[in-house]
């Protein structure tokens, strides 16, 4: 994963060390986002399991990924640890994510705007994806997506 939000920088590695922790305490690791805010940083990390998330679940997970952390020291500067369930508004990281909830309404932030356009943002319906794409279906116009190139996606709750 990469970007601003959780998917360039050093996220990468920062998932390779903390998503063995959090899976061996039985939970799904969704994701994380590491916002690089100068000296007030933000590490969110995202869990889940079937019987959904509670208050008690997230400190757990904190108190792991804090001592990992700390030992391994890989984030320069100081940070915020966040642990959070994903939400009615759950992000979407992986390929898998997207295959998951084909069908449902999403709004995404591109990294570098569609060709042919300025448009960064979207909004609509996740209809497909195909091969590292996805196809998004907005106003019944389509569009594909590389995934790589979404910065930041959301499911958008539905009440």
């Amino acid at each position: 994963m990469s970007s601003i939000y959780g998917k360039r920088n050093n996220s990468s590695t920062l998932q390779e060390l903390l998503e063995p922790v959090v899976t061996a305490m039985d939970y799904e690791f969704v994701g994380l986002e590491f916002l690089n805010q100068g000296n007030g940083s933000i590490l969110r990390i995202y869990i889940d399991q079937e019987q959904g998330i509670s208050v008690d679940d997230c400190a757990d997970v904190s108190r792991q990924v804090s001592a990992v952390l700390d030992v391994e020291d890989p984030i320069s500067g100081e940070y915020t640890l966040e642990v959070s369930s994903p939400g009615m508004d759950r992000p979407l990281f992986t390929k898998e994510h997207y295959v998951q909830f084909i069908g449902h309404e999403i709004k995404l932030m591109l990294v570098m705007p569609v060709e042919g356009t300025n448009r960064k943002k979207f909004r609509g319906i996740l209809s497909a994806v195909e091969d590292e794409n996805i196809i998004l279906e907005v106003d019944n116009e389509e569009y594909c997506l590389a995934i790589n190139n979404i910065a930041k996606a959301n499911l958008v709750a539905q009440f």
